[in-house]
Order: structure tokens, then C-alpha cells, then sequence
């Protein structure tokens, strides 16, 4: 499949490596001594409670949010690069939420994501999109706005899609979403990594995004407070040890 990038090998170094990261907004830091790697062609899950900064995280690793630290991305500094920088290097960020331009079509939408793209290459590059997902190909001349919550999301993701990231960062893709939907949007995940492409999810429903990760990292309170393979043994209470300390009464919840 084109979209598809080489894995790599323990030599060629991670794809992505955050070392003392910091970020925060205005006074207030939310993030603190941030480090974490991914993979050519891994996909890790990024899960914390509300308000930890996994969102603030993103942001500032696709250059949404100015933070202090490094940022090396497939062996270049992107420490403080724009946006438009990050994408152009491979590193692409679906933000929370379904923010699809709802009285286009499908398909302008997607064009639209290719912007800057040469118009033979965006073509090819938006047919390529669109195979991931052919409950959205169906409809690639219908507006966005007739689309149910669920494929609005899944056109969301084919618009990160359509540059060939190397890294695909996913904020809450089921957000709102029934259960099916769910699945549906997650399975695109597997699928891309399966392609080869990394991807990381920052999810609330703990099962579903342990179902689809290698590695998972805990973020709580600004940090990063567990990291694991996602096949290691008592996982979930290890997850919740990290987000609530040694005193926690509340199990995580599990879907």
C-alpha cells in the first residue's frame, strides 16, 4: 500500500524522540520533563485522566503550542517548528473533535487536506486516503454533514491521511461515538499500522486502545508516569496505580 513507510530497526533509531519537554499556557505549565519515542511503523497509546495533558502534548509536539525541550522527528529537530513544518516532515495531528468542513463534499474535503500538494499527487494521495476507508468512499460526492458522527471522524483521520505521515497523531478519535463506531474508527488504526505507519492515540476507553497499541504510555499530573508493552502482565492495575497513586479508590473505567 503507498501510504505505507519501512519499519525500523533498533539502529536506525526511534521516529519520533521527546526528551525534557515542557509546555504549558501562559503562567500555567501543564507539562513537565516530557520524554517518550515511537517507532517507524508502531503505533502507542498515550491514556491519562481529564486534565493530565495529553491534548497540551500533541499540541506542542505538532507545533500547535510553543514548549521548551527537544523534538527529533525521523533524526531532524523539530523543536518549535510551525504546523505547516511538522506536516511537511511526516508528523501529522488530527485534533479532537470532527473538524470536517460539513457543506463541502467527501471528497473537497480532501482535496482540501492536500493543499500545496501538486494536483496529480493529491489526487493519487486522496484515492490512497480513501481506501482506508470505504464506508466514506461510498459517499465521496455527498456533503459532510449528512455523514453520522462516526464517518465525519473516520473523513477526519483520511484527512491526515492524504500528506503520507510517517506519524499519524490520533486526540480521541471516539469521541462521542456508540460502540460500533468505535471499532470501526479504531480498526483504521490497526490498519495502519499495519501499513506501517505510526500512529499515536490518545484515547479514554482504556481496553479498546490497549487492543490496538504495542506500547503504551500513562500520563498524569504532567507526566509521564508508566511506560509498558501493551502485552505485559497486571496492565490495568499498573495503569491505575500510575494515574492515581498507591491510595487510589476508583477503578479505571474499562470499555
Amino acid at each position: 500500500m503507498p501510504i505505507s513507510a519501512p519499519r525500523s530497526s533498533v539502529k536506525d533509531g526511534p521516529l519520533l524522540q521527546v526528551t525534557g519537554l515542557t509546555a504549558g499556557y501562559g503562567k500555567i505549565v501543564v507539562l513537565r520533563d516530557i520524554a517518550l519515542t515511537i517507532a517507524a511503523g508502531e503505533a502507542v497509546a498515550l491514556l491519562g485522566p481529564n486534565g493530565a495533558g495529553k491534548t497540551t502534548l500533541l499540541r506542542a509536539m505538532s507545533g500547535l503550542l510553543p514548549c521548551t525541550g527537544r523534538v527529533l522527528f525521523a533524526g531532524k529537530d523539530i523543536s518549535g517548528a510551525s504546523p505547516r513544518e511538522t506536516v511537511n516532515a511526516g508528523l501529522v495531528h488530527v485534533v479532537e473533535g470532527h473538524r470536517v468542513f460539513t457543506q463541502l463534499s467527501v471528497f473537497d474535503n480532501l482535496l482540501l487536506a492536500g493543499y500545496g500538494l501538486a494536483r496529480d499527487v493529491r489526487a493519487t494521495q486522496v484515492e490512497e486516503a480513501l481506501a482506508f476507508f470505504p464506508e466514506i468512499a461510498a459517499k465521496r460526492n455527498d456533503r459532510a454533514v449528512t455523514l453520522s458522527g462516526g464517518q465525519q471522524q473516520m473523513l477526519a483521520v483520511a484527512q491526515g491521511l492524504v500528506a503520507r505521515p510517517r506519524l499519524l497523531m490520533l486526540d480521541e478519535p471516539s469521541a462521542g461515538l456508540s460502540p460500533v463506531l468505535v471499532d470501526r474508527v479504531l480498526a483504521a488504526v490497526s490498519r495502519l499500522r499495519e501499513a506501517g505507519t505510526a500512529v499515536l492515540l490518545v484515547e479514554q476507553l482504556i481496553e479498546k486502545a490497549l487492543g490496538v497499541a504495542d506500547r503504551v504510555y500513562a500520563l498524569a499530573r504532567g507526566s509521564i508516569v508508566l511506560e509498558a508493552g501493551t502485552g505485559e502482565a497486571d496492565l490495568p492495575n499498573r495503569l491505575e496505580h500510575a494515574y492515581f497513586g498507591a491510595d487510589a479508590s476508583a477503578p479505571l473505567a474499562a470499555h
